[in-house]
């Protein structure tokens, strides 16, 4: 189930307060900008700092790579 897009506009990253990826296959929420991923359960987006993983170069540029080929765009702007 995706996240509702009530609450996707709102959603903001914890650390830097900017927009956010959201891959929803991956149930992932993403900040480019810190490469930090957020992890989604239960359709719950779990957004804390200390929950969120620190992505590595290699999963930053496919994130990147896969965000621009699906169309996927941050939530605001």
């Amino acid at each position: 189930m995706a996240l509702d897009p009530k609450l996707l506009d709102i959603l903001a990253c914890p650390e830097d307060k900017g927009p956010l990826l959201y891959f929803a296959a991956d149930r992932l929420l993403y900040n480019p900008r810190l490469k930090r991923k957020y992890r989604i359960d239960d359709d719950v987006p779990v957004m804390l700092v200390e929950e969120s993983t620190q992505a590595s170069p290699q999963e930053h540029e496919a994130l990147v790579a896969k965000a621009k080929a699906e169309g996927i765009t941050p939530n605001f702007s």
